[in-house]
């Protein structure tokens, strides 16, 4: 067998067309992979060969055909191989050694590809910023393809006497292994024959491997099917030595086997190693066990699809790794789609885009530069997680002010686990979580709570009104999560009574609460207004909690804008926007899972707030004024002169100041030693409950209630700013709110994924882009042409003194 595979080799390179066939070889994937702006890596910006190990198995379908045409159909056409039976080999000796040599040339011809991860190393920001262990794992995909493809090419091979035969055979062969069985899987409406047909096929084997995941049932599923080749391959040279039963039962046995050990029953509980540096692609426990209580089927829709640019080609990529990795743990009971939903035609793409809109699903509006300039291009980063009962949208891309598009993209990526998971908790709830908003106490109406209330219900909640007058105890303990939301009346004591019976039980409370009386149109009509403290009577029982509402408001650098008149010209006033220092828009600075990556938070007239010790009870501050703030306490007044007055640093230098604080652990009540309300008919005994709770308290109630088109009365988007036409991110601040206070954490917990990001070094590439195009399309080459003068001086050496 050695000495075929010698000669295998030795045969390959003393021709001229084998050196031709892996120049050719190297040349298109450098210019693939470096050259053409489509695909070029050097001008995607990331630090990843993904692009090259996306074309390399399209390029390998033509070399190993190349190399392995030759191998038994030349044999048999020019008469040796009935020489080489005639000699002390074996089918099998001779097969494994024409099979080696195919695989030890294809890997030759790879092994110069690894001049760019060389330049990727060199070029990244700062330099060795590149996932090696993705890199290793990807080249060790290509070697899996290397062996498949290389049986393959050998059966091919040993069906003709025809070199070229056998070369265009096995191109078909390995370009239908390759990509017809995925092409096939979606003309099949049945899931189950739709994911049958689709493991068949070597695509979706390779795509783990060339991400960096090595599963064992991928690495069963390529050595398989390269022995099952090459048991073809033996019994086709052997059919004239045995009787044919024989060789179709050997055929029809190792079908069986194959089907055996590639059932995907067995194959998805094998091993799984995730070999990229920060491990993006294992599922956290909490995921696991979502999956694991998956009820019914799950279906999730990914509207990230077409002619995307490179960083949204990054964030599709990665949620399509995303969903699968959760089908390849959830079997059957989960499949995904990727839509483009700006296919078609004009009309078709308007249909899509306003059936999206309708179920709260907006686009994101790209300005993209193309060779003519800016264009704009709409983008729906959502998918949706449905299952025959409901669907619930979420939402792919994480935007924040101050940093730049490709680590608003990381950032995406790296929600990504808790977005898919919390998504998939909320299709599975058996029963939906009831959430309550108090009324009774002067508190916003449903018009101005409408979009934080329909966010809630879509996602799979019950809400509704509740009214701690007549609630009685049974529904408060069917209820999760209430929300207090700017009263502005003053709390019963036995409204007090019936929130700490409620906490006592584990319910988890989120207060949204304005200590002032201040309001804009107030002042839009009278000029000013002086700072007035309401009476709510809840000041001791959130004292007891833990938190401390301050009488007072804070004035920002950071902030919104409100219009005002700055002069009149023919009988029209001049309007402009000016910022408004008390409309802070809060930058989530904490590492908290509950605020990690947010945008901006818009609230209006937001107070401070203090933590208060308190037994058994665990704060943490969750959001902070900038540090370019000041105070303004009651009773002192504000006026709309302010936006007239250059802000003074010295008054404006308070530092961070604690705006909202989360509190959990076992609280204690308002109502210990004391005897009840007197309007309470049933007193409770609390002493003896022990259950743990979460509270959320925020200084401020604005960041809840949604902006009003004084035209139609309709609703505007929560976090919508209709003097900016500006989206900010209180939306996403309290979903996250209510999966923190309703879910362990951790769930939440997924939100602290760190995923790295890897660019390239922008100024380098500008400045040496020509030579690393240039050194990587041909110094592969060159390296080729070294080996091909010195092996073939060599050999002339060789034979040139055996001659002599």
């Amino acid at each position: 067998m050695i000495n075929i595979l010698k000669k295998e080799i030795s045969s390959f390179f003393n021709s001229l067309v084998g050196y031709l066939a892996i120049a050719l070889f190297l040349l298109v994937s450098g210019l693939l992979s470096w050259i053409f702006p489509s695909s070029a890596i050097i001008d995607g910006g990331y630090a990843t060969l993904e692009t090259f190990f996306s074309l390399a198995p399209y390029l390998l379908i033509f070399l190993v055909p190349a190399v392995s045409m030759r191998s038994l159909a030349a044999e048999k056409s020019e008469g040796t191989f009935d020489l080489l039976f005639s000699r002390p080999n074996s089918l099998y000796q001779i097969v494994a050694g024409k099979y080696l040599g195919i695989i030890f040339i294809a890997i030759l011809a790879v092994l110069p590809t690894f001049m760019y991860a060389v330049s990727i190393y060199f070029l990244a920001n700062p330099i060795g910023n590149m996932d090696i262990g993705a890199t290793l794992g990807s080249y060790l995909g290509l070697l899996f393809l290397v062996l498949t493809y290389a049986a393959i090419g050998i059966f091919c091979s040993s069906l003709t006497k025809n070199a070229v035969v056998a070369f265009l055979l096995a191109v078909f062969a390995i370009f239908f292994a390759y990509y017809g069985f995925g092409a096939m899987s979606d003309l099949f409406f049945v899931e189950s024959s739709a994911s049958f047909i689709k493991d068949l096929g070597i695509q979706s084997h390779y795509d783990s491997i060339s991400r960096g995941v090595l599963i064992t049932g991928d690495v069963v599923y390529f050595l398989s099917v390269a022995a099952l080749f090459i048991l073809f391959s033996i019994g086709h040279l052997g059919r004239h030595f045995r009787k044919r039963i024989k060789t179709w039962s050997c055929y029809a046995a190792a079908l069986i086997i194959y089907f055996c050990i590639n059932n995907r029953f067995l194959t998805r509980h094998l091993g799984r190693l995730d070999l990229t540096e920060d491990q993006r692609f294992s599922l956290n426990e909490a995921t696991k066990n979502v999956l694991r209580d998956l009820q019914e089927p799950v279906h999730i829709s990914i509207f990230l699809d077409g002619d995307l640019p490179n960083g949204f080609h990054q964030l599709q990529q990665a949620a399509i790794y995303m969903a699968s990795d959760l089908k390849s743990y959830a079997g059957d009971k989960l499949d995904f789609t990727v839509i483009d939903p700006l296919e078609g035609s004009q009309e078709e793409q308007q249909s899509f885009t306003d059936a999206l809109v309708s179920r709260g699903i907006y686009p994101t509006n790209l300005s993209v530069k193309t060779d003519r300039g800016l264009t704009q291009k709409l983008i729906f980063p959502t998918a949706v997680i449905r299952t025959a009962e409901q669907e619930i949208p979420i939402n792919l891309l994480q935007q924040k002010q101050g940093i730049s598009p490709e680590e608003a993209i990381n950032n995406s990526i790296q929600n990504l686990a808790y977005a898919f998971t919390a998504g998939l908790k909320k299709v599975n709830a058996q029963e939906s979580s009831f959430i309550g908003f108090t009324e009774g106490h002067g508190e916003p109406d449903d018009l101005a709570l409408y979009d934080a209330m329909q966010s809630l219900s879509a996602d799979g909640y019950q809400v509704g009104r509740v009214n701690l007058d007549s609630v009685t105890y049974a529904s408060l303990d069917q209820l999760k999560l209430l929300f207090i939301v700017k009263p502005t009346q003053a709390f019963k004591e036995s409204h007090k009574y019936k929130i700490d019976y409620f906490v006592k039980h584990g319910g988890r409370v989120l207060w949204a609460i304005d200590q002032i009386d201040a309001s804009l149109d107030h002042l839009q009509q009278n000029g000013s207004q002086p700072l007035v403290g309401r009476s709510l009577n809840l000041d001791d029982q959130l004292f007891l909690y833990g938190v401390r509402l301050n009488y007072n408001i804070l004035a920002d650098l950071n902030c919104g804008q409100i219009p005002i008149t700055v002069g009149n010209i023919a009988g029209q006033a001049q309007i402009e926007l000016a910022p408004w220092y008390f409309f802070p828009v809060l930058t989530p600075t904490s590492a908290h899972p509950l605020v990690r990556n947010l945008d901006g938070i818009r609230t209006e007239f937001i107070g401070t707030l203090d933590t208060v010790a308190s037994a058994k009870i665990k704060k943490d501050i969750i959001l902070t004024s900038s540090p370019f703030a000041r105070i303004w306490n009651a009773p002192a007044p504000i006026s709309l002169q302010i936006v007239e007055e250059e802000p003074d640093p010295k008054k404006f230098n308070s530092g961070t100041l604690p705006v909202a604080a989360l509190l959990q652990g076992e609280f204690p009540y308002l109502f210990e030693n004391r005897s009840a309300p007197t309007d309470i008919q049933q007193p409770v005994d609390l002493s003896n409950i022990h259950q743990e709770s979460k509270m959320l308290v925020v200084a401020d109630a604005d960041w809840l209630i949604n902006q009003v088109n004084s035209k139609d009365q309709s609703p505007y988007p929560l976090g919508w700013d209709r003097y900016t036409e500006q989206q900010f991110a209180n939306k996403a601040f309290l979903q996250n709110a209510v999966d923190y206070l309703l879910n362990d954490e951790s769930l939440i917990g997924l939100r602290n994924r760190e995923v790295k990001l890897r660019l390239l070094d922008g100024q380098k590439v500008k400045e040496q882009k020509l030579s690393w195009q240039l050194l990587n399309v041909l110094a592969p080459i060159i390296l080729l042409s070294i080996f091909a003068l010195a092996q073939q001086l060599l050999r002339k050496r060789k034979y040139g003194r055996v001659k002599a």
